[in-house]
């Protein structure tokens, strides 16, 4: 079936259950970014591939609604289909709660799966969608019914993440848990995402692609824990290792007799933008909800000392990597025929080869020209350019370490290019500098701190329509929350022992794109009469290209700046790389 055929397909069942529409998100079970197979339903039925997207369809019209990142993929990808693009975030743009308020009837029936949706979304529907007496029915996976060959449920083992590398057992980490419990006046928390289970209980697996988590609930009481897992990928050994940390392993689908279970004096803290619809409805009713963000997700956003030391150390390795990626481009270049799905397979050739790497952190981006353009291009046979020794390549990629997770971008200049392209990476990079070398009084969150990286950018009239950094997993997620930085406010304070990225941009449909990428990690300053101040300090090394750079644009203390980044990124890495190697990254590292 092609996407029409699987729409009309579609249409016939919601006719059947008698829904005026059916709507259909990105997540899985666990509100998950990125997800396994079996719950692309989205990029199933809309041929759209981006990682973030929810579809709607209705008796007689469908639409897409995305974010700027994959504005330029979507339309492209949805030509042909019937689909309408809703640019989320652009004036005059409703929402998808808006949009079918504005567009059905009375009375109305919208279905929904509950077991993709969060708690809260699905009560914003209830709330807005009300006033219009729609009902949402959310009991039925109606893609189910229709994808015949749908891929079953990921059944990867897990193992140990042993406690060298997490700084701490799971027993400590549970300990910590409950203290917050307790501050908070519950008994149970029950945790749904992914990452928040893997690294309270040190075990990692492979059930989501790049994301080395696996499907499970956990719920925590005041005395005991469980994982709620398919018991068959647990081994006798990580079995006994978390027995000896005081969790119990059960089915993954008996979560919800646990729920149903408690008493009218138990109070559960759980996470409503991470708990779906269906979990959240088996809690008995007697129960009370205390609803917050998981205590999981600000306690692993804060690395330990042995969390840190060991990302350094992988962000070494990420850096000898990358750097033997680019000695080997810079040799190879038109020598040989090199396109965009040889960058990628190249580069993580070098990877494979350093100590404790287990796979990439995301599927790597090598955008040539144009192609850079769309934030989120991936090659494939039929799309992907042949390298040229002219115009601008965009890397986006990154490892998964035993200690850490490294996500990096760097644009690199290949040949010639205009003076308008080496004005705007000079722009990106001007945008990079500002914020890397910010100093900040505690308390401020990234979007109070966004705003650096955009001004260079923003005095000549572009914008990126994105956010300028997220949170990054340790050997876990490359996108982890609570902290990020993004023109949309948020309250998470920036606190000591923070990873999160510096990646501003310039996008120019059909032309170029550009982008400058580090890790950071958020550090103490100094104390002065007004306040205790921090400041980041980068944690990703790699040169940044000085052939796409107009010196007589940047001031003297970014200069200062640039520099002293280059001479860490020599000293740090030349240790580890062959003669020739040392001789292109001095050069590439040279004073300007």
């Amino acid at each position: 079936m092609d996407v029409r055929e699987r729409i009309q397909r579609l249409r016939q069942k919601m006719a059947e259950m008698n829904m005026d529409a059916y709507v259909i998100p990105s997540s899985d079970p666990h509100m998950s970014e990125y997800v396994a197979p079996r719950w692309q339903s989205r990029k199933w039925l809309s041929g759209f591939t981006g990682s973030a997207g929810t579809l709607v369809i209705t008796r007689d019209t469908g639409g897409l609604w995305t974010d700027g990142r994959y504005f330029i993929q979507a339309e492209e990808q949805l030509k042909g289909t019937g689909i309408k693009l809703f640019k989320m975030g652009m004036p005059g743009v409703p929402d998808y709660i808006e949009w079918l308020k504005q567009s059905l009837p009375e009375n109305s029936r919208i279905g929904i799966c509950g077991e993709v949706f969060p708690a809260s979304r699905v009560r914003e529907m209830e709330n807005k969608l009300s006033q219009k007496r729609i009902n949402i029915i959310k009991e039925y996976d109606l893609v189910d019914d229709i994808w015949e060959d749908r891929p079953s449920a990921p059944s990867e083992p897990v193992f140990n993440h042993d406690v060298a590398f997490a700084g701490l057992t799971a027993a400590r980490k549970l300990s910590k848990v409950r203290e917050e419990m307790a501050k908070k006046g519950v008994n149970y928390h029950l945790i749904c995402s992914l990452d928040d289970i893997a690294w309270l209980y040190n075990i990692r697996g492979s059930d989501v692609a790049y994301n080395p988590v696996a499907m499970a609930h956990a719920l925590v009481s005041d005395t005991r824990a469980w994982l709620f897992i398919d018991r068959s990928k647990v081994s006798d050994e990580v079995r006994s290792t978390l027995e000896d940390n005081g969790v119990t392993v059960e089915d993954y689908a008996r979560v919800y007799d646990y729920l149903a279970k408690l008493k009218a004096n138990d109070k559960i803290l759980l996470d409503p933008d991470r708990t779906n619809s269906w979990l959240y409805d088996a809690i008995t009713g007697e129960c009370i909800k205390v609803e917050d963000t998981n205590i999981t997700t600000r306690l692993k956003a804060v690395k330990n000392e042995v969390e840190i030391e060991n990302l350094k150390k992988a962000h070494i390795s990420d850096g000898v990597a990358m750097v033997k990626f680019l000695y080997w481009l810079d040799c190879n270049l038109g020598k040989q025929k090199i396109t965009e799905i040889t960058v990628a397979e190249k580069l993580e050739e070098f990877r494979r080869q350093q100590e404790n790497f287990i796979g990439p952190s995301f599927a790597t981006i090598a955008a040539y020209k144009d192609h850079a353009a769309m934030m989120h291009y991936q090659a494939t046979d039929e799309t992907c350019y042949e390298l040229d020794q002219e115009g601008m390549l965009l890397i986006d990629s990154g490892g998964q370490y035993l200690g850490g997770t490294t996500d990096i971008t760097r644009t690199i200049i290949l040949g010639s290019i205009t003076d308008v392209q080496r004005r705007d990476f000079t722009l990106v990079l001007k945008g990079h500098i500002n914020l890397a070398k910010a100093r900040m009084l505690y308390g401020v969150t990234g979007s109070n701190v966004d705003i650096l990286a955009r001004l260079p950018i923003w005095e000549v009239g572009i914008d990126y329509k994105c956010g300028t950094g997220h949170g990054v997993g340790y050997f876990l997620n490359v996108h982890e929350g609570p902290q990020r930085m993004s023109q949309v406010p948020n309250t998470v304070k920036l606190e000591k022992g923070m990873i999160i990225t510096n990646e501003p941009g310039i996008y120019i449909e059909g032309q170029y794109g550009i982008r400058t990428e580090n890790e950071m990690l958020v550090v103490e300053d100094c104390e002065t009469e007004f306040g205790e101040f921090i400041k980041f300090e980068p944690v990703t090394y790699c040169p940044i290209d000085l052939d796409g750079i107009d010196a007589d644009l940047l001031s003297d203390d970014e200069k200062i700046w640039l520099n002293d980044y280059h001479e860490m990124v020599y000293r740090i890495l030349s240790p580890f790389l062959e003669e020739d190697e040392r001789e292109w990254l001095r050069n590439e590292t040279r004073s300007i």
